[in-house]
Parts: C-alpha cells; structure tokens; sequence
C-alpha cells in the first residue's frame, strides 16, 4: 500500500510539474503572437502610408511638373499633332 502511494505521489508531481510547464509555454506563446500581431499592425499601417505617397508620386500633374522641369518636355504644338481613327485600322 505505501509502495501505491508513492507510486501514486510520484505520478501527481509529474502531472503537476507537466501542466505547469504546459501553462508556461502557452503564456510565452501568446505573448510572441501578441507581439507579432501588434507588428502586423504597424505595417499595415506603414503600408497605407506607403501605398498614399506611391499615389501621390504617380499623380498625373506630378508627372507633368517633373518632366517639364527635370526633363525640359514640353507638348507639342498643335500643327504637328497628328490624330489617328483607331477605327479605321490606324489611319489607312
């Protein structure tokens, strides 16, 4: 019967320290996901910021300014614009 008991204890230390260490790592495990999902926010955040200056980079009068001032574009005049009747086959 004492041999059982200690047989008995022994299982309960085991099954205590196993949960205790299951607790352990599951709080460690949660808190690396919160801190990922908190990182996951921020660059989602960074990402609008990203993806607004892209727009305004691409903005068509942003084009323009650029070309006409760095590039020294400028359009066309009107006499040597030529339109073409894409209905027509390009123009035959």
């Amino acid at each position: 019967m004492v041999r059982l008991n200690i047989v008995l204890l022994f299982v309960v230390l085991v099954s205590a320290l196993g949960i205790v260490t299951a607790q352990h790592r599951a709080r460690k495990l949660f808190q690396a996901m919160d801190i990922e999902q908190e990182r996951a926010r921020q660059l989602e955040v960074e990402f609008g910021q990203l993806q607004l200056e892209l727009s305004t980079w691409a903005a068509s009068p942003r084009i323009e300014s650029v070309a006409r001032e760095k590039l020294r574009m400028r359009a066309p005049e009107t006499a040597r614009v030529v339109n073409i009747d894409a209905a027509r086959g390009g123009g035959r």
